[in-house]
């Protein structure tokens, strides 16, 4: 904590904690110690692999469905891909993928919840899996995994899969990989350019060029 930050009554985080004894009453249940956790699991999970090399997160509480492998589905868009699922497009054991939808592609990393429960009303959610450089809130349900980085945009390996390319989200041994050598990947990353930021001035054009990855938290500093 940072004492020093100002709080809306008014005073500082240390002055408002100033009278509080800094060890928990023995009968509370609210903060536990570290050999007493209220789950052995977290319900988040980082991976990695060489579609996120810098990572990307999956919120897994409720899952089913540790693993899957399967054929990409490509959308350069929140809506093309949005359209593809309520047109039956998306079908049991796909793994959707959605780009350019990171701090600097979006721009701004959009929630991308709409997909994710138009897949769940498909009846799909426990059967597709979804990875995006775009962003989740914690609403979503099934194997989805946001915040991919480094983004499209910038040139993440995100942004060199193509459809039918054979996709593994395995949240088990934090590993996410698209089934291609590392030559491959290079061989289509030469000669690729960004396509250009959606918006040429005003504000959303000045944090797309100032927005950093998702991994060190699309900050503007």
């Amino acid at each position: 904590l940072h004492g020093d930050c100002m709080t809306c009554t008014g005073k500082t985080v240390a002055e408002n904690l100033a009278g509080i004894d800094g060890v928990p009453k023995a009968e509370q249940d609210v903060i536990l110690p570290m050999e007493q956790p209220k789950s052995k699991e977290g319900h988040l999970v980082v991976l990695k692999g060489n579609l996120a090399e810098e990572g990307c997160v999956a919120k897994v509480s409720g899952i089913k469905t540790s693993k899957i492998v399967g054929p990409a589905r490509v959308f350069e868009s929140e809506e093309e891909c949005l359209t593809a699922i309520l047109d039956d497009r998306i079908k049991a054991g796909d793994v959707v993928v959605i780009r350019y939808e990171g701090p600097k592609g979006g721009p701004g990393m959009r929630e991308m919840l709409a997909p994710t429960s138009a897949i769940v009303g498909k009846g799909l959610g426990e059967e597709v899996g979804l990875i995006t450089d775009g962003r989740f809130s914690g609403g979503t349900f099934g194997l989805v995994v946001g915040h991919v980085a480094p983004e499209a945009q910038i040139g993440g390996m995100i942004a060199f899969v193509n459809e039918g390319d054979t996709i593994t989200i395995d949240v088990e041994h934090n590993q996410i990989q698209v089934d291609l050598s590392n030559e491959e990947l290079e061989k289509r990353k030469a000669g690729w350019t960004p396509p250009p930021i959606k918006y040429e001035s005003g504000v959303l054009s000045k944090y797309a060029k100032l927005v950093s990855t998702a991994s060190l938290g699309a900050v503007t500093d």
